[in-house]
C-alpha cells in the first residue's frame, strides 16, 4: 500500500516536530510513507472565511497531488474533515480522483485504529494526560462520543494512545467541549474565543492533568498561547508526540 503523509501548513511552519513524530510513528509500525513535496494547504482557512473562489484551486491541487496514493494520513482532524466533507462543492460528483482522495484521507489515530488496527506500542509516557477532543474530530469524523449524540461510539484517539505504556489518563469534567479556536472565529470573536479557551484549560488543570493532549494541533496552538501568557501549570502535546514518547517541554 502506498501511503502519503499530508502535513498541515500550520504544523509545517510552527510545530514541525509533530510532523516528524507522525512520520516516525508510522514508520515504526511498518508503514512505507511518502511525503509529496509539492503539497501546500488543504484550503480550510479560505473556506472557513467564505472565500470559495480562492479555495477551489487549492482543493484541486490537493487532489492532483494525492490521487495516486492508496491512502493519505494527516495529523489533524480539521484538515482531514475538510478533505472528506467539504471538497464536494469544488469537484464534479463523478470525478474519480476526487472520490478516491476524499474517501481515502484519514486522521492519524483513525488510520491507526481502523486501517492498521494497531494493538501494541513499545513506547512509554509516564505522565498524567487529559484529552481534548476537537469539534471536527468528534462531529465530522466521529472519532469519539459527543455529549449531544445518543449514538455510542468508540473513542478512537484514546484507544490508540492508551497503547502507550505507563500513561495515566485524567478525565476533564466536560470532555467534549470546544476550545474556542475555530480558525478565523478566534480572529473575529477574540473575547469569546479567549474565554472558551480559558475554561477548557481550567477544566484540565483542576482535575490534575500534567499534559493536555489532542489529535488537533490547531486547538493546542490556541490553548498553548493562553497557557504561555497566563503561565498556567500545564503543557500541551500532540498525540503523535506522546505515542513516540517525546519528553515534556
Amino acid at each position: 500500500m502506498s501511503v502519503a503523509l499530508f502535513v498541515p501548513c500550520y504544523i509545517d511552519q510552527f510545530y514541525p516536530d509533530v510532523a516528524v513524530a507522525t512520520l516516525e510513528l508510522l514508520e515504526s509500525l511498518g508503514v512505507d510513507v511518502e511525503f509529496p513535496s509539492g503539497q501546500t494547504c488543504c484550503g480550510q482557512p479560505m473556506a472557513n472565511t467564505g472565500c470559495n473562489a480562492e479555495t477551489a484551486p487549492v482543493a484541486r491541487r490537493f487532489v492532483e497531488i494525492f490521487a495516486d496514493y492508496d491512502a493519505v494520513v494527516c495529523p489533524s482532524g480539521s484538515c482531514t474533515a475538510m478533505v472528506r466533507h467539504h471538497y464536494a462543492e469544488y469537484f464534479a460528483a463523478d470525478d474519480a480522483a476526487f472520490q478516491h482522495v476524499s474517501t481515502r484521507t484519514f486522521e492519524l489515530c483513525e488510520y491507526l485504529h481502523d486501517e492498521l488496527k494497531v494493538e501494541q506500542m513499545h513506547t512509554s509516557f509516564p505522565h498524567k494526560v487529559s484529552l481534548h477532543q476537537s469539534c471536527h474530530g468528534l462531529r465530522e469524523l466521529r472519532l469519539g462520543q459527543s455529549s449531544e449524540s445518543r449514538v455510542v461510539r468508540e473513542n478512537k484517539v484514546k484507544n490508540v494512545v492508551s497503547l502507550v505504556n505507563d500513561i495515566q489518563w485524567i478525565t476533564p469534567e466536560r470532555s467534549d467541549e470546544c476550545c474556542g479556536f475555530g480558525g478565523t472565529f478566534a480572529v473575529n470573536e477574540p473575547e469569546v474565543s479567549t474565554e472558551m479557551g480559558r475554561a477548557r484549560i481550567a477544566d484540565h488543570i483542576n482535575v490534575g492533568s500534567e499534559v493536555l493532549a489532542s489529535a488537533d494541533m490547531s486547538c493546542l496552538m490556541h490553548l498553548q498561547g493562553l497557557i504561555r501568557r497566563e503561565k498556567s501549570p500545564i503543557k500541551v502535546m500532540h498525540v503523535a508526540q506522546i505515542m513516540m514518547g517525546r519528553p515534556i517541554h
